[in-house]
């Protein structure tokens, strides 16, 4: 059997998703890997068959998308192109994290797909959304990487199709303490919005982000530049972690026990799907990062456990390779 695995590059949760699942689905057949999208900070540690810039929501320095530099800084005509050209004729089964050009060229041409993703999750009416609809986000949603057949991961399973999270075995494998320090991955806000806030909140942080080049210290901040080894081990022994609202990143923190507070990246309206469903289930979330909100936190008491089976296996047999 030869599967094709498409996935989407431009959040760091799609990498860490692939990192497990790939390894799986090579045991039981042929897999080919695509990858289009160009913000993640995460490297594969596979080979990559076919590598697109393809389409990426980008951002500005203050938390939100910029639909300004979404539409000048991507190649819509090339995404165009590639759509057109992709041979995906070869492969019995096409496997699709949120891959907008192998999703686009599997709707046109009719060929066999199934989203196995985030997203795919929020096609169904039983997943926590907040009340006021965000019929831009919904469409966003529905036609960014259009698919008929999914299987969702989300918090939990909130609908027979929608299964709880892929924990990746290099958090499964780590042994978590808490040492009192907390750390920070908000790639939405820049380095100078971050600093302004957590020096008025007299703790130790280790912000990991996008545009340091060095390690540097400002007062109570370090700051650091990506770096998957130095920043699970950091994970391990933190307090707690302040991110934003994206899926894999909260998952893996919930999974470990570690606090939590989420600001969704304004006018990403899957973040603001996560958001809410992650107060629902008591965790701490903001729209702006505010010192007197991240404050209390910080001086809150948390303890939300959950039970995230290691199961993937079990799905991608009895449910992928069958479909």
């Amino acid at each position: 059997m030869k599967v094709l695995y498409a996935f989407q590059g431009t959040g760091n949760g799609h990498v860490a998703r692939a990192q497990e699942i790939i390894p799986i689905l090579k045991k039981y057949a042929e897999v080919g890997t695509l990858i289009s999208g160009h913000q993640s900070q995460l490297k594969t540690d596979f080979p990559i068959d076919f590598q697109y810039k393809g389409i990426s929501l980008l951002y500005n320095k203050s938390g939100g998308i910029s639909y300004k530099k979404t539409f000048f800084e991507n190649n819509f005509s090339f995404a165009f192109k590639a759509i057109r050209e992709i041979n995906l004729n070869q492969y019995d089964l096409i496997i699709n994290d949120y891959e907008p050009l192998t999703a686009w060229a599997c709707k046109l041409r009719n060929l066999k797909m199934l989203e196995l993703s985030h997203q795919a999750s929020m096609s169904f009416k039983e997943t926590p959304k907040p009340k006021s609809k965000d019929f831009l986000g919904e469409f966003i949603l529905k036609y960014y990487a259009p698919s008929k057949n999914k299987i969702g991961f989300h918090f939990d399973n909130y609908n027979p199709q929608i299964k709880k999270p892929v924990i990746r075995r290099k958090i499964r494998n780590l042994d978590p303490s808490k040492k009192g320090f907390y750390i920070v991955y908000l790639p939405s806000f820049s380095d100078e919005n971050i600093l302004k806030v957590l020096n008025q909140i007299p703790v130790q942080w280790k912000v990991f982000s996008k545009y340091a080049k060095i390690q540097s210290r400002q007062n109570n901040v370090e700051i650091f530049p990506i770096d998957e080894f130095h920043f699970l081990n950091s994970f391990e022994n933190c307090e707690g972690i302040l991110c934003n609202a994206g899926f894999e990143g909260p998952a893996e923190a919930l999974f470990m026990n570690k606090k939590l507070f989420v600001i969704p990246i304004h006018n990403q309206y899957e973040q603001e799907c996560n958001a809410f469903a992650l107060s629902e289930m008591g965790i701490s979330n903001s729209k702006i990062l505010d010192v007197k909100e991240i404050s209390d936190w910080v001086n809150s008491y948390q303890n939300i456990l959950v039970d995230y089976p290691d199961n993937t296996e079990e799905i991608i047999l009895n449910e992928v390779l069958t479909f």
